[in-house]
C-alpha cells in the first residue's frame, strides 16, 4: 500500500518558491486569523460544555500540528461550530475526560481513513445531505445561545431539542435586562460593522463594546454575567476568575474528571460507548476539513492532498487532547480569511497559533470581563452563517423534489435527534432515490428504426429487444423480466445490449434465470454488441456461449445471420 504523503502542503509551498513576499503574507494572515480565533475558540469551548481555555489549547496544539503534517496549504484548524451538536452530549454524559478520550479515538479513525486513502470518497456524500445537516447544526447552535443571550437561569439542561425549547420558553419571563441589552448591542455591531469597515474584524469591536457596556451596566446596578463569573481556575490552592494565564500540562484524558467529577474508569464498556460518537466526530471532521480545502483551492488555484490532510487532522486530534485540547478541524471561515489576508504556506496557521499563545500568557486576565451574552451573540452570527439560510431557501425552490426531501430530512433529524442519525438516514435516502432514478434510465424496448431495418423480413419465430442503461440490482429484474414476454411460437430472441455499460451480480443471476426458462422452452438467446467489460463479467460468471442456446455476436447483421441459420428446419428439429 502506498503511504499517503505527509507534509504535502509544505512541499508544495517550497516547490512554488518561498521568499520574503510569501513570508510577509504568512505573517499578516497569521496575525489576522489569530485575532479572530481567540474569542471564537473560547465561545465554542463554552458551547460544548467545557471551560473556555480548552478551546484556546486546541488552537495552540492542534492547529500547528495539523499545519505541519497536513495536505492543505491554507487550511486553518481549531474548534468549529459544526461539532457543537456532537460534543455537547458527550461532555454531558462522559465529562471532560470522556470528551478528550473520544477526540483521541476520532483522531485514530482519521489517521486510518488517510492510510486507507479514503480522502476522495468524501466527495461522494450528496450535497443535500451536507447542506441539510449543516443548516440543522446552525439552528441547534443558535437555540443553545438563547440562555446566555437573555441571561436565563436554567436549573436543568435537557438533552432533546423539543424539551430544550420548551424549557427556554418557560424561562423567558426571567430574562435579565443587562444581558439582553449587551446581546442586542453586540448583535447589531456584528451585523452592521462588516458592511462599514470590512477590514477590521467586527467581532473584536462587538466584544470590546460589549465588555465596556457590561461594565457600565454593572456599575449602574444591572447585573451582567461574565466569563470570570462563570469560569475559574485554581492556582496554589487559590481560586481565580477566568482562564489560567499559563500553558496547559500534559495529562492522560482518563485521569481527568468524568461526569461525576471522578477520573474515568478505562474498560471495554467505556470504549464501546465512545466508539459511535468518535466515528461521527471523525466523519464530520473529514467532511469539514476536505470541504474547507476544496474551498481554499477554488480561491487560490492550488491543489490539496486529501489523504495527507486526513492524517494531519488525525494527528492533531490525537495529540491535542493530551494537553487539554478538544476536537479540531479545518474552519472554512478562518481558512477563507487566511487566504484573503495573503497566506502562502502553512506557516500562517502556525503563526495564528502563536497569537493565541501570546493571548493566553498576557491577556488572560482581561478575558474575565467578557460578557457571556456577547460571546453568545458571536455564536448566533456563526450559526447564521453556517446555516446558509438564504442558500437553503434557494435550493428548496429550484432543486428536484427528491433532493429537497433529502435536505429537509437531514435538517429535521439533526435538529430533533442528532447529526449521526441525520447523515445516516440522509445517505440511505439519497442512495435509494439515486437507485430509483438510475433504474428509470434502464429499460427494455423495441429496436430503433435503423435497427429494425437490419432485421427486416425476420420470421415471426424471432423476437427482438434492446436493453439500454446499466443492469444493476435496482433495474435488472425489470429489464430482463421483459425478455419473458413473447409469443409462444418464438424460437429465437435477439437482444441488443450495445447500450449496456455494466452489469452486477443481480443482473447475472437474473440472466441465468432467463436462460433456464429459455432452455425449457427451447428458445435460443442471441446477445448483440456487448462490450468487453460485459463479456468479461459474463465469462467469469460461467455464462458461456452454448451453440443452440446462447450466442454472442458483434452486431445485428451477424445476429440476423445466426437467427436465420437457427431457424432452418434441421436446426429447429435438432435435439436440445
Amino acid at each position: 500500500m502506498k503511504f499517503p504523503p505527509l507534509f504535502a502542503a509544505w512541499r508544495q509551498a517550497l516547490r512554488l518558491g518561498y521568499g520574503a513576499r510569501a513570508l510577509r503574507g504568512d505573517i499578516s494572515a497569521g496575525l489576522t486569523v489569530g485575532i479572530i480565533a481567540i474569542p471564537l475558540a473560547m465561545a465554542l469551548a463554552i458551547a460544548v460544555g467545557v471551560a473556555p481555555q480548552h478551546g484556546l489549547y486546541t488552537v495552540l496544539i492542534a492547529a500547528p500540528l495539523i499545519a505541519l503534517t497536513g495536505g492543505s496549504r491554507f487550511n486553518v484548524s481549531g474548534p468549529t461550530a459544526a461539532f457543537v451538536v456532537i460534543l455537547l452530549p458527550i461532555t454531558q454524559q462522559f465529562g471532560l475526560g470522556g470528551l478528550l478520550l473520544c477526540t483521541m479515538l476520532a483522531g485514530l479513525i482519521l489517521i486510518t481513513l488517510g492510510l486507507l486513502r479514503a480522502g476522495r470518497l468524501i466527495a461522494f456524500i450528496p450535497y443535500p445531505v451536507t447542506l441539510g445537516f449543516t443548516a440543522g447544526i446552525g439552528i441547534v447552535i443558535a437555540t443553545l445561545q438563547i440562555k446566555d443571550l437573555f441571561g436565563l437561569m436554567l436549573l436543568e439542561q435537557p438533552q432533546h431539542y423539543v424539551e430544550q425549547v420548551a424549557l427556554l420558553v418557560r424561562s423567558l419571563p426571567g430574562a435579565r435586562l443587562g444581558d439582553t441589552l449587551v446581546a442586542a448591542i453586540c448583535l447589531a455591531i456584528l451585523i452592521i460593522w462588516p458592511r462599514w469597515v470590512p477590514k477590521v474584524p467586527g467581532h473584536l469591536v462587538a466584544l470590546t463594546v460589549g465588555a465596556l457596556v457590561g461594565l457600565a451596566l454593572e456599575s449602574s446596578g444591572l447585573p451582567v454575567a461574565t466569563l470570570g463569573e462563570r469560569f475559574s481556575y485554581t492556582l496554589d490552592g487559590v481560586s481565580h476568575p477566568g482562564i489560567p494565564p499559563f500553558l496547559p500540562d500534559f495529562a492522560w484524558p482518563w485521569l481527568l474528571p468524568g461526569p461525576d467529577g471522578q477520573p474515568l474508569q478505562l474498560n471495554y464498556d467505556l470504549f464501546h460507548q465512545l466508539l459511535a460518537p468518535a466515528f461521527a466526530i471523525a466523519m464530520l471532521g473529514a467532511i469539514e476539513s476536505l470541504l474547507c480545502a476544496v474551498v481554499a483551492d477554488g480561491m487560490t488555484g492550488s491543489n490539496h492532498e486529501p489523504n495527507g490532510e486526513l492524517i494531519g487532522q488525525g494527528l492533531g486530534n490525537l495529540i491535542a487532547p493530551l494537553f487539554g485540547g478538544i476536537t479540531a478541524t479545518a474552519a472554512i471561515a478562518r481558512s477563507a480569511t487566511n487566504v484573503r489576508a495573503g497566506a502562502f504556506s502553512p506557516l500562517a496557521a502556525i503563526i495564528h497559533a502563536g497569537v493565541v499563545l501570546v493571548a493566553i500568557l498576557w491577556l488572560a486576565p482581561l478575558f474575565s470581563y467578557l460578557p457571556m451574552a456577547a460571546l453568545a451573540a458571536l455564536l448566533v452570527i456563526v450559526a447564521w452563517n453556517m446555516s446558509e439560510a438564504p442558500h437553503v431557501l434557494h435550493v428548496l425552490r429550484i432543486a428536484p423534489r427528491s433532493d429537497v426531501l433529502v435536505l429537509l430530512t437531514c435538517l429535521v433529524l439533526t435538529v430533533l435527534f442528532d447529526m449521526v442519525l441525520a447523515v445516516g438516514v440522509g445517505l440511505l435516502l439519497a442512495a435509494g432515490l439515486f437507485i430509483k432514478r438510475m433504474s428509470e434510465l434502464t429499460d427494455t424496448t423495441v429496436l430503433s428504426r435503423d435497427q429494425r431495418k437490419l432485421l427486416q423480413d425476420m420470421p415471426e419465430h424471432v423476437a427482438t429487444y434492446a436493453i439500454r442503461g446499466p443492469l444493476f440490482f435496482g433495474a435488472a429484474e425489470k429489464a430482463l423480466g421483459a425478455l419473458r414476454r413473447f409469443n409462444p411460437e418464438v424460437k429465437v430472441v435477439i437482444v441488443d445490449v450495445s447500450a449496456v455499460p455494466m452489469l452486477d451480480m443481480t443482473a447475472l443471476a437474473a440472466l441465468e434465470n432467463v436462460l433456464v426458462d429459455y432452455r425449457k422452452l427451447g428458445v435460443t438467446l442471441i446477445l448483440s454488441g456487448s462490450n468487453a467489460r460485459v463479456r468479461l463479467k459474463l465469462r467469469r460468471a460461467g455464462i458461456h456461449r452454448l451453440e443452440g442456446r446462447l450466442l454472442y455476436v458483434r452486431d445485428l447483421s451477424q445476429a440476423r445471420e445466426k437467427a436465420m441459420r437457427l431457424l432452418q428446419p434441421d436446426a429447429l428439429t435438432a435435439p436440445a
